[in-house]
């Protein structure tokens, strides 16, 4: 049953306050509930009947006749009856027409645009005397939110300007739809004004509209003015996307890019202090009285998801392990769904199994999140081993959609509050952020049956490239998680290279995003805590390198989260712990490294990626690096099934044939290597090297940090003969020459045993030092995964 089912308001205003109370009381029982009323203490009958929420009123021979209301659909879609329709503000005026596209990847991945220095950069200062070809001017009827309808506005809709012979037509009242203004500045040139989300008057960045009444071979130039980001990913060679119903029913191809001089710059519209900017590009459409459509990135509406959460409900057999239900109603009465996907419990064994929560489209412009959560969908419920697999380990909680208020009317960013729904996940207000409330409330509650080991909120980012992770920066509640929460993302980067980087994630808790979802659910006490954001443009690396994401790109991200899942929670801890030893190695790296630069910085501040800001982070300025890196460990549970496919387990089998044999000649090396470090510290001992030689050691510059594997430390002797040849070793005080030389002398990677083997747990103990890797290091880098070659190759390495 509905999460929200204890207080469910049944009394919002469909109708006009002009309306005399009975009709309105007719009006509601015909459109919300077929000719029959909920009672209330609103209703004609409150001197007749308690106040309650059960009880209706059904019209039957000329009298309304009490009944018990009907139990509500208890997976919120119903296997029998038609979707719920969407709602809108009731001013919002939406065409009748449904707008569909079809699926399409296009053959050849499509490259970026290279601008060659000669882009135009239109400006229009006399425009208002142009012709004004579109104007939506329903979005300002209301300073807020009063009351959803279904369809909308229900007065005749105002038709665009009477066309001419030459003159484009464009529409965006239909679903997700946005665009505020047209005007017809030339022949063959357009500027358009996009629509901020509603009740604001900000976040203008999504745009989707239509464009009908073309000419096949005419050069069109489109520039939308009204931007309010000073960088674009459009200055970095993003196209806009475009769309041809003949190109659909002729040639089956669907969305593309498009567009020549393409230019993002700042123009002169700025008004009360602020600045605008515009985005313009050329384009010449394919065919002649063609129905076409641009977009910011790929759509994907609440419709389109309405439509595949039904094709679960009626399958036979995705709908045993994926129930569907609804997790609350936003402000405009539309159904916010949760999903469980889980192979059903037969026992009490139900308590071992750990929980992941996945959430996305708490931004409604942000729609590549959809896609990624897409893919997810479609390999979790699929039939492979490891979905089953993933299905039989863990309970998956995901919320596909946050905010679908905000995805019909079109908003970039917020909701219909007017506020933007990932600052809000501290607020007490569930009236006014009915969706985030909820979805805390669940998690919460989750976590007091279950362990939650990850949280992963979806996302897309408007000036970076790529598809990276933002975590939480855990030094200042418990040291020894301060590098396990960075393996995921980094084994998320070796099973997508060419898609995910690990440079550009950053881990720190900055002031301004303590309401956001990663930061609460961090603090609620889920370590792994993530937001995963996805570019709007394209990638940078490997085969990708300079093309665009497509649909079907976005969608492998699903598979490929799921494959990391399998590797992070793998009781063959040998991908965890070669994740574990490169995290401390670029961890002693970039702590050397800041030493030489400022030797007033202390180890504990250096952030772990070049890139992370240290602004909002609480970090101790304590330092005891080399104390908590000694207690980072995992905790082995004993379990009855492994996460282990067959093809895996033959592997490990013949991987693992040496592996004694390897970790004694391993260890004897390693205790040699310490013995003769630790002898020549005692003695003072230095071999005859020049000044030359050690500064050229230490001016080697950093290597990538996610592609090329780090070599190991200086010896102590060698890094306090360059600090003393460059007159700073005196300058640090005792315990700052203390650390650094026991920073040199630390071994590269020390294996801990776990004192227990809870597999998730976060106790550690040091028992012993050893090499946790076998002396041939398989390489991680090089392999470009997909979807249909998943259990290959994991570089020779076994689950």
């Amino acid at each position: 049953m509905s999460e929200d089912s204890e207080k469910e308001d049944y009394s919002d205003r469909t109708i006009s306050d002009d309306e005399s109370d009975e009709d309105n009381f007719m009006k509601f029982v015909s459109e919300d509930i077929h000719r029959c009323a909920l009672l209330t203490a609103d209703s004609t009958s409150e001197s007749f009947f308690p106040r309650t929420t059960q009880i209706l009123l059904e019209y039957q021979l000329g009298r309304w006749v009490p009944r018990l209301r009907e139990p509500r659909d208890l997976y919120g879609v119903s296997s029998s009856g038609p979707l719920s329709p969407t709602r809108w503000p009731y001013h919002c005026e939406v065409i009748d027409e449904k707008v569909q596209h079809i699926d399409w990847t296009p053959s050849h991945p499509e490259p970026v645009y290279i601008p060659s220095g000669l882009e135009m950069e239109p400006l229009y200062p006399n425009s208002r005397e142009d012709t004004v070809v579109y104007l939506a001017e329903d979005a300002y009827k209301e300073p807020c939110f009063v009351y959803s309808r279904v369809g909308g506005n229900r007065t005749p809709l105002k038709q665009p300007v009477d066309n001419y012979d030459n003159t484009l037509t464009f529409e965006a009242r239909f679903e997700s739809g946005n665009l505020q203004k047209v005007v017809k500045v030339a022949e063959y040139e357009y500027q358009l004004t996009v629509r901020p989300d509603l009740f604001t008057n900000k976040h203008t960045q999504w745009y989707y509209f239509q464009v009908t009444n073309t000419q096949a071979g005419i050069v069109y130039r489109f520039t939308i003015i009204n931007f309010t980001k000073p960088a674009s990913l459009y200055n970095r060679g993003m196209r806009p996307l475009f769309y041809s119903e003949k190109e659909a029913k002729t040639h089956n191809i669907g969305w593309q890019r498009i567009g020549d001089q393409i230019k993002y710059y700042r123009n002169n519209q700025g008004q009360e202090g602020r600045h605008y900017f515009s985005l313009t590009w050329t384009f010449q459409f394919p065919h002649n009285k063609d129905t076409c459509y641009f977009a910011h990135c790929y759509p994907y509406t609440y419709t389109n998801l309405q439509e595949y959460l039904s094709t679960i409900n009626h399958d036979s057999v995705r709908s045993k392990f994926c129930k569907i239900r609804v997790l609350c109603h936003t402000i405009a009465r539309n159904m916010v769904y949760v999903l469980t996907i889980t192979t059903p419990l037969k026992n009490t064994d139900s308590r071992k199994r750990k929980a992941v929560i996945l959430t996305a489209r708490v931004h409604p412009g942000e729609t590549n999140s959809s896609w990624i959560m897409k893919g997810f969908l479609d390999y979790i419920l699929g039939d492979s081993s490891d979905a089953q697999l993933l299905r039989d380990t863990f309970i998956f909680k995901v919320v596909p959609m946050l905010n679908p208020d905000g995805v019909i009317v079109g908003n970039y960013r917020c909701s219909l509050a007017g506020r933007d729904l990932n600052r809000n996940y501290t607020s007490l207000l569930k009236e006014s952020f009915p969706s985030v409330w909820y979805t805390r409330n669940m998690i919460h509650r989750l976590m007091e049956k279950r362990e939650v080991i990850l949280y992963c909120d979806l996302h897309g980012h408007s000036r970076k490239e790529n598809i990276f992770m933002y975590g939480c920066d855990g030094s200042d509640r418990c040291k020894a998680l301060y590098l396990q929460q960075r393996i995921f993302p980094l084994m998320l980067s070796k099973n997508c290279p060419d898609k995910f980087s690990f440079s550009a994630c950053k881990f720190n808790v900055q002031k301004s995003k303590e309401g956001t979802g990663r930061v609460v659910m961090w603090k609620m006490g889920i370590r792994n805590s993530f937001t995963m954001e996805a570019t709007f443009c394209g990638s940078t690396l490997g085969n990708k390198r300079g093309t665009h994401f497509n649909t079907k790109d976005l969608e492998s991200m699903g598979y490929h989260f799921c494959d990391s899942l399998l590797d992070y929670c793998d009781p063959d801890r040998t991908k965890y712990y070669q994740c574990l030893k490169e995290l401390e190695e670029m961890e002693k790296h970039i702590n050397l490294e800041k030493i030489l630069e400022d030797s007033d910085t202390s180890l504990k501040e250096v952030p772990l990626d070049l890139e992370s800001s240290s602004r909002g982070s609480d970090s101790s300025e304590s330092n005891e690096s080399q104390t908590y890196l000694l207690k980072l460990t995992s905790q082995i549970k004993n379990k009855k099934k492994h996460l282990n496919t067959k093809k895996e387990r033959n592997s490990v089998i013949a991987s693992h044939q040496n592996i004694g044999e390897e970790q004694e000649a391993c260890d004897k090396g390693h205790l040699v290597q310490r013995h003769r470090e630790s002898n020549s510290d005692v003695k003072d001992i230095k071999p005859n090297v020049s000044d030359v030689c050690i500064c050229d050691y230490f001016r080697r510059p950093l290597p990538n940090q996610g592609l090329v594997k780090i070599p190991g430390q200086a010896p102590g002797w060698l890094l306090k003969r360059y600090l003393s040849s460059q007159n700073r070793f005196q300058k640090l005080s005792k315990d700052q020459q203390r650390r650094l030389l026991e920073t040199g002398e630390k071994p590269i990677h020390e294996i801990i045993q776990p004192k227990s083997t809870d597999l998730y747990g976060n106790c550690f103990k040091v028992t012993s030092f050893k090499c946790s890797m076998s002396t041939e290091t398989p390489s991680w880098t090089e392999k470009t995964r997909i979807p249909t070659e998943e259990q290959e190759d994991w570089h020779k390495l076994d689950r």
